[in-house]
């Protein structure tokens, strides 16, 4: 079955074109020209201001002129992850789509759902002719998943709107009404490198389910960085290791699910067997949340140099001092990870080492207790660390005029009350918010899974209720 026979069909059909367009963060000129003509042919107000944002406003319908005006509001980019054994640009490429069962999905790489299904819905309700709605503002911003500057670029009075929807939420049960902040935690340094001494052992860690670096982070899932780096210090008391190179992870929101290190040990023999026991070890720790994973320590080759034994131990004690995983639960929240740290990427190539991380918590002391924390660990071993893309939570309200009438249309809709919660992703309304603060905000939208990996999929049953839910909200907005 084609996308295009699937209910809503003018979901899917937005949704197919928007995916045929590349839409890497930070790379958005092709989706912005996209999005801009795609209101310019309706006829609508299009604008995009400076940073690349693309606002459309629409008119309410007839005898709607006098309810409280929405923003609409997605994100333009997608995180662009693929399989190692897949070969596709998202530079250049359109998502390759297929269905299966109740679910879409892509093949080999991110569905680009997120925050996809969320455009292509705004775009099916502007170009609509028979849905009641207010006076619309439909906001696009840009490079929300590596930086949000689209939301921080956003100026105060570009938007006249009174409530804001943000359709990033991926729970289609879930009215959320607040988010977490996060920060960039860099971690740097420069080595000088020499001919290795020692023998080359290459390891190999894959087959990580990966996901979402937030909402995925308390799921216990496996991160290639870390394991690597038990791995490697599972050797340092009985070889001398040498850094040749590590690759591992990507994406700073995506949790790692593959990662390379080459070493040099000074009997590759024996550090394959005393790491083979570590490696059964972890093997069953995840054999139930991490079916797929593999870990391949063999003999190899390099022509590459490495850094030295005692800048290496420094690398390896950093890399095992880390804080990967929740650090703390809410008090306040039940069930909900108040702050966390994402061990990102690591990169050691020609004796230049670099460890990006993400930072997340719904309060801003806690972020930075644990940025802190990362930084010192860091500095103690001689490196250099920076703190940059810092960006706030988005507080709760959860007695709002929106999220009560949203609360009883859901109920009466669908016989059961939806779940009003805070989520430890970053979403843009904290940073809108600051500066449109009486702008009543609510997050909701399709059931997702495996966002920000290979695995991601949009089911089609959700998409279905999302898209009646949406309808009937527009049509019940109160008077002004």
């Amino acid at each position: 079955m084609a996308l295009s026979n699937i209910e809503p069909q003018i979901i899917w059909k937005n949704f197919s074109k928007l995916n045929a367009v590349p839409r890497p963060s930070k790379k958005e000129e092709k989706v912005i020209a996209f999005i801009k003509g795609f209101g310019e042919d309706l006829g609508l107000e299009t604008t995009v201001d400076e940073v690349g944002n693309v606002i459309i406003k629409k008119p309410a319908t007839a005898g709607m002129e006098n309810r409280k005006s929405i923003v609409l509001q997605s994100h333009l980019d997608m995180v662009c992850q693929k399989n190692n054994d897949v070969n596709f640009d998202f530079e250049t490429e359109g998502i390759k789509m297929e269905i299966d069962g109740d679910w879409v999905k892509a093949k080999g790489t991110t569905l680009g759902a997120d925050n996809g299904l969320g455009v292509a819905t705004i775009m099916s309700i502007l170009e609509s002719s028979d849905i009641p709605h207010p006076a619309l503002e439909a906001l696009f911003t840009i490079d929300e998943e590596t930086g949000m500057t689209g939301a921080i670029g956003l100026k105060p009075g570009q938007l006249q709107g009174e409530i804001l929807l943000n359709l990033d939420t991926e729970e289609d049960d879930e009215i959320d009404i607040g988010c977490a902040g996060g920060v960039d935690v860099t971690i740097t340094q420069n080595y000088a490198t020499e001919a290795p001494k020692g023998q080359t052992v290459r390891i190999e860690v894959k087959g990580l389910q990966g996901g979402h670096s937030g909402m995925d982070i308390h799921k216990g899932f496996g991160n290639s960085n870390i394991i690597l780096g038990r791995l490697l210090y599972s050797g340092l008391e009985k070889q001398n290791i040498e850094l040749i190179s590590i690759d591992s992870g990507g994406l700073r929101n995506a949790i790692p699910r593959e990662g390379v290190a080459i070493i040099a040990v000074r009997n590759a023999q024996e550090f394959i067997e005393e790491t083979t026991l570590l490696k059964k070890d972890i093997l069953e720790e995840f054999a139930t949340v991490e079916p797929g994973i593999q870990i391949n320590i063999e003999i190899s080759t390099s022509s590459d140099k490495a850094i030295s034994e005692a800048d290496s131990k420094k690398v390896i004690l950093t890399l095992k001092s880390l804080h990967n995983g929740v650090y703390r639960m809410s008090p306040d929240v039940a069930d909900l990870v108040e702050a966390s740290n994402n061990v990102a990427r690591v990169e050691l190539k020609g004796g230049e080492l670099k460890i990006l991380n993400l930072t997340r918590s719904s309060v801003d002391s806690s972020k930075y207790s644990v940025a802190e924390q990362l930084k010192s660990v860091a500095e103690l071993a001689g490196m250099d660390v920076v703190f940059s893309g810092s960006y706030p939570g988005w507080k709760p309200k959860p007695g709002s005029e929106i999220v009560k009438l949203m609360e009883k249309i859901y109920t009466e809709k669908f016989s059961e009350k939806p779940h009003v919660v805070a989520c430890h992703a970053g979403l843009e309304c904290g940073i809108i918010g600051a500066n449109y603060p009486d702008m009543e905000m609510v997050s909701f939208g399709p059931t997702i899974r495996g966002a920000h990996s290979p695995d991601e999929k949009a089911n089609i049953p959700s998409a279905q209720k999302f898209w009646s839910f949406l309808k009937d909200i527009l049509a019940n907005i109160p008077q002004k």
